[in-house]
């Protein structure tokens, strides 16, 4: 099973689109995903500059936020199908809202479902904080009402959401995992989505945890047959990245974390035995 390894544009919005694919290409990376804002004409040269260097690219939808259920699913409809038009591998999408009850966040996820239909780019649900996923229990009551979803499993929300490494959500995590079509690669804590710097020796804990989670999904990957896995290391920029006080300098580099994450998952999960 071959490993794909996709750059977040989220953080590098400054450089121009040439830069970004240069810097892409260089860091040994397969593809990248791109979020998709109202606007931002420049992605759309991003990624036409990606698939002309041969990159795979990944489009994310996460704008739609409005409480209103009728302006939200106009309004998702909308983005879905602009993320559809680059003719992507699939699109992550934030669905939903957390505010909304089960029945309401179905409303979303049938719009992508015919969207999916009609265009034939499949639609992934990304498990994010604010979100209908944006925990264990949440997303296996949608799993229940809605056999098949395939999801964008980033741990590092539901470790915030919980305030926790997860440790008491065993029995859910392991149905999740069948469901996994992609992985966002960051490392959370009980207390925050993104540790300030994953190759610093307080939060080795933190990131074993998170790459035992991410055998997991390589092993059933694996034994499911699959040819390849798809990942994208998404640390994110300030605020996410910690900065310190008065001055606001980041900590660390956004762009070597997600470097360093992308050859950390390449050592653990290259050579994942399977479990039979």
């Amino acid at each position: 099973m071959k490993l794909v390894f996709f750059c977040p544009r989220w953080g590098s919005e400054a450089l121009s689109p040439a830069e970004f694919i240069r810097k892409v290409r260089d860091a040994g990376y397969d593809g990248i995903e791109v979020g998709l804002a109202d606007g931002d004409v420049a992605a759309d040269e991003v990624l036409a500059r990606a698939k002309d260097a041969g990159l795979a690219v990944i489009t994310q939808h996460w704008q739609t936020l409005t409480p209103d259920l009728p302006r939200h699913l106009e309004e998702f409809e909308a983005r879905l199908r602009r993320a559809a038009s680059f003719d992507p591998l699939f699109i992550n999408s934030h669905t939903g809202r957390d505010m909304f009850g089960l029945e309401d966040n179905l409303q979303v996820f049938e719009v992508a479902d015919r969207i999916a239909a009609e265009t034939g780019i499949a639609i992934l649900h990304e498990t994010h904080r604010g979100r209908c996923l944006h925990a264990p229990w949440r997303t296996a009551e949608l799993l229940r009402a809605r056999p098949g979803t395939r999801l964008v499993l980033d741990m590092s929300h539901w470790c915030n959401v919980c305030e926790s490494l997860c440790e008491d959500q065993g029995e859910t995590i392991a149905s999740v995992v069948p469901t996994v079509g992609h992985i966002h690669g960051r490392v959370g804590h009980a207390q925050g989505a993104q540790v300030p710097d994953p190759r610093a020796p307080e939060w080795q804990s933190a990131v074993d945890v998170h790459v035992g989670w991410w055998k997991r999904i390589a092993t059933a990957k694996r034994e499911a047959g699959a040819a390849q896995l798809t990942i994208t290391p998404e640390f994110g920029p300030p605020p996410y990245l910690t900065t310190l006080p008065w001055t606001q300098m980041p900590v660390a580099s956004q762009w070597d974390l997600n470097v360093h994450m992308m050859h950390l998952l390449r050592e653990h999960l290259a050579d994942v035995p399977p479990t039979r």
